[in-house]
């Protein structure tokens, strides 16, 4: 790869900087896996080769140091681009319309990153403040810089905004199913165990919390879905849900910001904005 194509990694400053390392990315990335694995190819790939039901938290611990890296890891960030298309190369199958799959046909894996923008557009309106036109505008040309450090193409993706919302409406009429990973993510009566590594007091109330846990994410989960999504995927939302995902979100966008770094950020961001201040 010449230094001409090398990807440049995301620095401080960028909007991604701000929101992919708060805390609250916990409540809107359920959203962005479940458009991506509402594709048939992406579901089936997830079907067929994760381990999210025999390992939720692992599972999950690992994506998200993951993406961390692409945002924090400066060099690291594209040393990690190549790292999941090596570990994607392997994963093969047919998915439930009776197509062949690989994970990184170009379309395909385009999606699951592209799935980024309308949910983090959502997530501000709701978790923290919209952005302006201009700010939107920035987010979606860094999360295209993103994506060539993780090995996406630009003529995959669309250039800009503007052309970005009628790729998405012509995805979720064309490609999106509901499909069986989309139901289970969303089945609030999953068995899912305690985290690892819990504290025996957790582990003894874990069937006591965990149901409510299960609704408050399936709240955030479907509430954060770009509305054409949700209609087509006949995922159920009501008046009453639309004013209790409001209410939440106005507590959250109040306390997260008041809260010290340490608890606000996750650990690989709150490490990266220590050396960029350092």
């Amino acid at each position: 790869m010449t230094a001409r194509t090398t990807p440049t990694p995301l620095a401080p400053g960028s909007i991604l900087w701000d929101i992919a390392g708060d805390i609250r990315l916990l409540l809107s990335l359920p959203a962005a896996v479940v458009l991506q694995v509402a594709h048939p190819a992406v579901g089936a790939g997830v079907d067929e080769h994760s381990v999210f039901r025999t390992d939720p938290w692992g599972r999950a611990e690992r994506s998200l140091d993951s993406l961390q890296l692409w945002v924090y890891g400066g060099e690291r960030a594209i040393e990690e681009g190549r790292r999941l298309r090596t570990l994607h190369k392997t994963i093969s199958g047919t998915d439930t319309r009776g197509r062949a799959y690989h994970a990184l046909t170009p379309a395909y894996y385009a999606w699951v990153h592209a799935t980024a923008y309308p949910v983090f557009l959502r997530a501000a309106r709701y978790l923290s403040r919209p952005l302006t036109a201009d700010d939107e505008r920035q987010l979606y040309d860094e999360l295209l810089q993103l994506g060539r450090i993780l090995g996406i193409h630009e003529r995959d993706m669309p250039k800009t905004p503007e052309e970005y919302w009628p790729y998405f409406d012509t995805m979720v009429r064309e490609e999106l199913d509901k499909t069986a990973v989309v139901e289970e993510l969303l089945d609030p009566r999953r068995p899912v165990p305690p985290p690892d590594g819990s504290p025996p007091p957790l582990r003894l109330l874990w069937p006591l919390i965990r149901p409510a846990l299960a609704r408050l994410h399936v709240l955030f989960t479907v509430g954060l879905l770009p509305p054409a999504a949700r209609e087509h995927l006949g995922l159920p939302w009501t008046p009453r849900g639309e004013r209790r995902l409001r209410r939440l979100g106005a507590v959250v966008r109040t306390l997260v910001p008041l809260l010290p770094e340490r608890f606000r950020f996750l650990p690989t961001a709150r490490a990266a904005r220590r050396a960029a201040r350092g």
